[in-house]
């Protein structure tokens, strides 16, 4: 059933841009696992998995204005997808609920240690050095400004920022707080250190000190 999930669920990023490719799922899965192989308490990894695989298919539909919500679409979609292959009722509920609660903006908790390990994995693939990446990446494609002094931080009043510079403080560096799990955290706050030397790095070069 992974596999053909897994199989399934790719089929949905054939267009998806850098910053949320499946190169992204992938890299989830392995954060993914780690944090199960680390967490002191047992969770189903078949459900972490099937929910790694499926919790950005609704992402290409948000971008295009499509849908709403990613997270709530594509819990609907999962339903379907694991409905298709067979899986339990339980299962299906399970994967539905790590899906509509690992999306940062929203205000559905996790409630089951595997949306939280699910939404701390997708969240630490936001953070260090591919996080930044990751940032830029998105920001070329939605077209919003590498940095602009008319714009400071402290006068952005967006959630996210307005640029890339002020979205690696309005939520990047927030991350580490929406963590769920101590291991979660503790790579977190490991990550969130780089971002935080190249944030002082970039402002120095900006202020040409270097």
């Amino acid at each position: 059933m992974l596999e053909t999930v897994r199989s399934h669920a790719r089929s949905y990023f054939e267009d998806a841009p850098a910053a949320h490719d499946w190169h992204h799922v992938e890299r989830v899965e392995t954060i993914a696992e780690t944090l199960l192989e680390r967490h002191p308490e047992r969770a189903d990894n078949h459900v972490v998995k099937l929910a790694v695989y499926l919790h950005d298919i609704g992402r290409e539909r948000e971008d295009r204005g499509e849908v709403d919500c990613h997270a709530e679409w594509g819990a609907d979609e999962a339903g379907r997808i694991l409905a298709d292959v067979g899986a339990a009722d339980e299962t299906i509920e399970c994967v539905r609920h790590c899906v509509r609660a690992h999306r940062y903006s929203n205000d559905v908790e996790p409630t089951t240690l595997e949306a939280a390990l699910v939404a701390d994995a997708d969240n630490l693939d936001a953070l260090g050095a591919v996080g930044i990446g990751r940032v830029f990446a998105h920001g070329a494609v939605v077209g919003s400004p590498l940095y602009d002094p008319a714009v400071p931080l402290e006068a952005d009043e967006s959630a996210a920022g307005t640029t890339q510079y002020n979205h690696l403080h309005k939520k990047i560096l927030t991350l580490p707080e929406r963590m769920y799990t101590d291991v979660g955290r503790e790579l977190a706050d490991d990550r969130a250190a780089f971002v935080r030397a190249y944030v002082d790095r970039f402002e120095r070069e900006i202020d040409g000190e270097r």
